[in-house]
This record gives C-alpha cells, sequence and structure tokens, in this order.
C-alpha cells in the first residue's frame, strides 16, 4: 500500500469535532450548574433571598462614665458568603499525530557449488587441480505504523458573574446590623443601681432626642436654603425683564435722552442687587416678629424690601402690586420663606434646650419635671 493511502481512513470530522462538542456540551452543563446553585442556595422556595442572621454584642461607652451592652442582630444574604462555582472552558487543544514508516531490504547472493578434480602433465610437472561453485539468495522486508490522539481541556472558575456581583454590592450596602437590645451597665459591665440606671436612661434618651432635632434641624435649613433660592430667581426674573425695557429705550432715544436711562438703568440694578443680598436678613427679621392679632395681606411684599419698577417712559417708580406679576409671585415666596425660617428656629431653639439639659445630666444637675416631660418636636 502506499504511503499516502494510509491517511485516507481517518474520520478528520469526528477527530477534531468531537472534542470541541465535547466542549461545548460541558459549557453548557457548567452553567446550568451555576445557575442552579444560585437558585437553590440563593433563594427559598417563595423566591425570597435566603439569608444566613448574626447576632454579637457591642460595648460602648457613655459620656457619664457607663457603658451600653448592645446586642446586635445582622442579616447577610448566603450568596454573600459562600463561593459560587463558576467554571468555564477556556481552552481545547487537539493533538494528532501519525507517523507511517516503511522499508524493504533485499539481498542477492549466488553461489556454485560443484566439486572437481583432475591432474595435467605438462612433462616436466605434474598439476593437480579442484574447485567449487556456490548459489546463495536473501530478501528482507520491514514496515512501522504509529498514531498519537491528545485532547487537553482546561476550566477554570470565573468567580461570581458580573451581573450578579453588582446586585449583591446593591444588597451589602443597604446591609446594617438592627440593635435588638440594650442595657445600660456600669464601665466594668456590672448592674447599676436603681438610682443611678435612670439617670443614665435619661441622659441616653436626651442624647437620641437630640440627634433626632440635629437631623429635623438639617433638613428644615435645606428647605429654607432652597425656599430663599426661588425668592432670589424671582426677584432676578424681575430685574431681567425691567433691564431689556429700559435697554430697547436707550437704543430708540437720543443721545441726552440715552445717557439718563442708562443712569436709570444703573440705579435700577443697584436697587435689585441690594435685594438679593437683603433677602436672607429680611426674612429672619420677619420670622422673629410676633404674631399679630390681625393677620397682613399675604400678598404684600415687605416695606424692608426698597424696590423700583420702570414706567413706558423709563423712569423709576415705587414697586408696587400693579407694576407686574411678579410681584404676587415674590410676596408668595416672601411669606413661605417666613414660614420656613420659623420653622428652622424652632427646631434650632428645641435642639439647644435639649443640649442644656443633656449637659446639666451630665454635670450632675437633676432637671425639672417640667423639663424631663418636654418632648422633642414631631414636625
Amino acid at each position: 500500500m502506499a504511503i499516502g493511502d494510509q491517511f485516507s481512513g481517518l474520520d478528520m470530522g469526528n477527530l477534531i469535532g468531537g472534542p470541541l462538542r465535547a466542549a461545548a456540551d460541558a459549557s453548557m452543563q457548567l452553567a446550568d450548574s451555576t445557575a442552579s446553585f444560585i437558585n437553590k442556595v440563593g433563594f427559598d422556595e417563595k423566591g425570597n433571598t435566603r439569608k444566613a442572621s448574626f447576632q454579637f454584642e457591642k460595648k460602648s461607652y457613655n459620656e457619664d462614665g457607663t457603658t451600653n451592652q448592645d446586642e446586635m442582630k445582622i442579616d447577610v444574604p448566603m450568596l454573600a458568603i459562600v463561593p459560587i462555582p463558576n467554571l468555564q472552558v477556556d481552552e481545547v487543544n487537539i493533538l494528532f499525530d501519525m507517523e507511517v514508516k516503511e522499508s524493504e531490504k533485499s539481498e542477492k547472493a549466488t553461489d556454485l557449488s560443484a566439486a572437481a578434480s583432475g591432474s595435467i602433465n605438462l612433462g616436466i610437472a605434474k598439476v593437480n587441480i579442484s574447485g567449487s561453485v556456490s548459489s546463495h539468495s536473501s530478501n528482507t522486508r520491514s514496515t512501522d505504523n504509529s498514531a498519537k490522539y491528545h485532547v487537553d481541556v482546561r476550566a477554570t472558575n470565573h468567580g461570581t458573574p458580573e451581573g450578579l456581583a453588582r446586585v449583591l454590592d446593591m444588597m451589602a450596602a443597604s446591609v446594617s446590623p438592627a440593635l435588638i437590645d440594650s442595657k445600660i451597665k456600669d464601665a466594668n459591665g456590672q448592674e447599676l443601681p436603681e438610682e443611678r440606671k435612670d439617670r443614665s436612661e435619661r441622659i441616653k434618651s436626651l442624647n437620641q432626642e437630640i440627634l433626632l432635632l440635629e437631623t429635623q434641624q438639617s433638613a428644615a435649613e435645606k428647605a429654607l436654603n432652597e425656599q430663599l433660592q426661588q425668592f432670589k430667581r424671582i426677584g432676578s426674573q424681575q430685574q431681567n425683564q425691567y433691564q431689556l425695557k429700559l435697554q430697547e429705550l436707550i437704543n430708540k432715544n437720543e443721545t441726552e435722552e440715552a445717557e439718563q436711562l442708562q443712569a436709570n438703568l444703573d440705579q435700577l440694578n443697584t436697587y435689585w442687587n441690594t435685594f438679593q443680598t437683603q433677602i436672607p436678613n429680611a426674612v429672619k427679621s420677619l420670622a422673629s416678629k410676633p404674631a399679630q392679632t390681625e393677620p397682613a395681606d399675604a400678598a404684600e411684599l415687605s416695606c424692608l424690601f426698597t424696590l423700583k419698577s420702570v414706567s413706558d417712559t423709563g423712569s423709576l417708580d415705587s414697586y408696587a402690586k400693579e407694576e407686574s406679576n411678579y410681584y404676587s409671585l415674590l410676596a408668595e415666596a416672601q411669606n413661605q420663606s417666613v414660614e420656613a425660617q420659623k420653622h428652622a428656629d424652632e427646631i434650632s431653639r428645641q435642639c439647644s434646650q435639649k443640649k442644656i439639659d443633656y449637659n446639666k445630666l451630665i454635670s450632675g444637675i437633676e432637671l425639672k419635671k417640667e423639663d424631663q416631660n418636654n418632648p422633642p418636636s414631631e414636625t
């Protein structure tokens, strides 16, 4: 057989494609095992996230020398604390070697074997003759066929899938220890006498009230600042309207009149720019005034603001209700700012009083009964 004919019976499609198809099937099975693990370990029968609960004790020190023995609990998603199998076929190497060896050796020798003897008389000498002939034939043939077939498959664990990792990060961000129980003890962890225990409980309660009031105060100040900014924005819109009106008149008039109109524009900007800087102090002043027996007109701007309007001829007049639609918007913004200021001031007053009471208890001064029964505002 010719050497080339040795390869004609090989099924190269199966030799190469078979391992690749097997690797693809293995990848699908590995992905299915990952999904099955996540569903089984991460979720219960109702589709809720499985969690592992941990309880621990937390010790903290108070300013009066006592300690808080807090029992804490935290729930952590199971998928966040167990390794997730995520094997993937990374590489498939197929190695096929076939070696064909064929050798042929042929030897031929001929020996004629025959024996003869005789003598020849040459007169002065007599010669004896003998000889033989032999024949030998030898043939040698050798053939060697060998094949090697090696498939190398490598798979590694790729860790938590990217999408699941992001979900777990969001869950971890929302996980925080919860307080189950809290006990006040002395610095050595021993029980306190009832009198001192009651005082420590009041200190702890006051501290919590202060924290709540500080949070409310921060929110009230943010709301106030936003309301003041709204007040300023409406004023800027009114100012822009007057600026455009004067600028149009300046462009239409002669030089002398244009100079007077330009002076009016500069003066107008001075009034309204001052208004912008006056707003916080004016609102605070209005909020501190005692309540009137007869309510003021809610649509009136305070006289603290000295503002000017622009007439059709370009002259400056007092700013009044009839001048512009922005007037009512400014009046409403002023009233809302004043209410926001009052709310922020009241919370600040309560917070300051609670801090005074807290420092009294820390220093050993007992509070009056009316001070103890003065709860923080729920606003």
